[in-house]
């Protein structure tokens, strides 16, 4: 045999090995026709090219499941950046991949899952995935919906280095994007009402909407100067100090109904969606003015809770509430927190469709502060087929109160009510 016929059979033998090795019948048939194609290069020439083309059909099985056993290990982590934002308000989603194992791959495809709200799902091939690999990708997410929504799982796809062999796998891991409600800046305008907290109890008008100036007092000798309270110092012409012993507390319940029976409209469209991003800057306006505040629902015993104005004057927990606010299946409105003791501060209604039936607990609120404020809905208005709102019947009921319909502009409206002189008349 020439070094030619050499080369050749040692190809073959290699070719024996590597496709007849758990046949053992097979390996000696095999083996006996490499000793002929030994002696005869021509036969030896034809088995080569019958097993080579065998070896390159079967590459793409080989490959599969090489593939499928070896084991990838591809940690992600994903961070969602910022968790809270605003209806409107994009999201940065960054995916941390890293390749711990040693088995190197062709290419990443990698879709990750998002719902329809939050635009299309993000797709992104990855080359060079080697042992020890690293890579960062990031996409932004955007909704005009509230609510939280789940980011996730992962898709990947995993190719060989031929190219030939595509293997799907997933991560179970999921992020969260909690949307909230829009809210609109809105105008100071005179509130008052009966207030209690934990020092004085008193009635006390607020000029400008805000209850800063209560919790100051003047200067003793003897105060330790690091409370001295420097806005309403210059205000008030001389040294104020805050009145940490016995704080004076401004509070505010905004009351949202959000019974199914009391809307109209479908998704993001509906009454119910106005009267949320209503009660979420009205909470918002509030809370920054200083007052505590509460969300009160239909259900009252979910969502009455109250958010310290302390706590740097964060309003998250509050418009967090209300961006995972539901539809309620109650058909009365919960009057249990209008038996708490010491209760008491302005009351603030967002109010659907009213009836009959929700005339006691409305007498209770109205009874429950001095001037209650109510922002009453024509519910009908979304349908195409406005009826008008509660306002004149919440008026005549002792309310300050003003109608809205899916046009008029929330600040204007709250402007007017500001502006109402008593409770006799509405729009």
């Amino acid at each position: 045999m020439n070094a030619v016929s050499s080369i050749i059979a040692g190809d073959l033998r290699s070719e024996i090995d590597m496709l007849a090795e758990s046949d053992e019948p097979r390996r000696a048939f095999l083996r006996a026709r490499w000793f002929e194609a030994s002696e005869d290069p021509t036969l030896h020439t034809k088995i080569v090219r019958n097993l080579k083309g065998r070896a390159v059909l079967a590459l793409p099985l080989v490959t599969a499941l090489v593939l499928g056993r070896s084991r990838y290990r591809l940690a992600l982590v994903r961070s969602v950046s910022p968790s809270l934002v605003a209806a409107g308000q994009p999201a940065r989603v960054t995916l941390s991949l890293t390749n711990d194992g040693r088995t190197p791959s062709g290419v990443l495809l990698l879709e990750d899952k998002v719902p329809y709200a939050l635009g299309t799902r993000p797709r992104f091939v990855l080359e060079g995935v080697r042992s020890g690999w690293h890579r960062q990708v990031t996409y932004q997410v955007r909704s005009d919906v509230r609510g939280r929504h789940e980011i996730g799982p992962m898709q990947v796809r995993i190719t060989d280095p031929f190219g030939l062999v595509e293997l799907g796998r997933a991560f179970r891991s999921t992020s969260f994007l909690t949307v909230t409600p829009r809210t609109v800046p809105l105008p100071a305008i005179p509130l008052s009402g009966s207030s209690h907290g934990s020092g004085d109890q008193r009635h006390r008008a607020f000029a400008t909407g805000s209850a800063e100036d209560v919790t100051v007092r003047e200067y003793r000798r003897g105060d330790d100067l690091r409370r001295v309270h420097w806005p309403s110092s210059a205000r008030m012409g001389e040294l104020m100090v805050r009145r940490e012993e016995q704080p004076w507390q401004a509070r505010a319940t905004v009351v949202i109904d959000n019974r199914v029976s009391a809307h109209r409209g479908q998704g993001a469209g509906s009454s119910l969606e106005a009267a949320v991003s209503i009660a979420a800057s009205v909470a918002t306006h509030l809370a920054h003015r200083g007052f505590q505040v509460r969300l009160v629902t239909a259900n009252a015993v979910e969502h009455a809770v109250w958010h310290d104005r302390d706590a740097d004057r964060n309003t998250g927990p509050l418009l967090e509430s209300l961006a995972v606010l539901q539809a309620s299946p109650v058909t009365r409105l919960d009057a249990g927190w209008l038996a708490e003791a010491g209760h008491g501060g302005l009351v603030v209604a967002v109010l659907g469709a009213v009836g009959e039936a929700d005339a006691p607990v409305l007498r209770r609120m109205q009874s429950h502060t001095a001037v209650p404020l109510a922002l009453a809905l024509d519910v009908d208005a979304w349908t195409g087929r406005p009826t008008g709102s509660a306002a004149p019947a919440l008026a005549a009921r002792g309310w300050r109160a003003v109608g809205l319909g899916p046009q008029d502009p929330l600040d204007v409206a709250w402007q007017e009510l500001g502006n109402r002189a008593g409770a006799g008349a509405a729009r």
